[in-house]
């Protein structure tokens, strides 16, 4: 998960589309990468991704960051897109209930769904 910067609200119409397909475009470079979940929201993303351990999640991210901020940078006019940093956390048992709540994420955001993750 991470946000753009000052959480701005600018991922929404051709910016969150073009968001989702630069996310998706590390599959092109790292084949044995995959994003199994993806919700982009108006101020943030959440991923859920198969990283095999040779990569560090970090490098990949920070890659799916540079591509995707290259590309909408050109679209908010050069400005920095993606605060530093990001938030990760590996999925074990409760990898349905982490599924749903990325799936749901805009009910949850909008009050409009409960969802119980332990």
């Amino acid at each position: 998960m991470w946000i753009p910067k000052y959480r701005r609200r600018i991922l929404k119409g051709e910016i969150k589309q073009l968001t989702e397909k630069s996310l998706i475009e590390i599959t092109q470079y790292h084949p044995d990468v995959h994003v199994v979940k993806m919700n982009v929201r108006e101020d943030h993303v959440h991923l859920v991704m198969e990283i095999p351990p040779r990569y560090a999640v970090s490098e990949i991210v920070g890659k799916m960051k540079q591509n995707s901020s290259r590309k909408i940078g050109k679209k908010v006019k050069g400005e920095v897109v993606w605060s530093p940093g990001f938030f990760s956390s590996t999925v074990g048992l409760d990898e349905k209930a982490v599924m749903k709540y990325v799936e749901h994420q805009e009910k949850v955001d909008r009050g409009e769904y409960q969802l119980k993750l332990f």
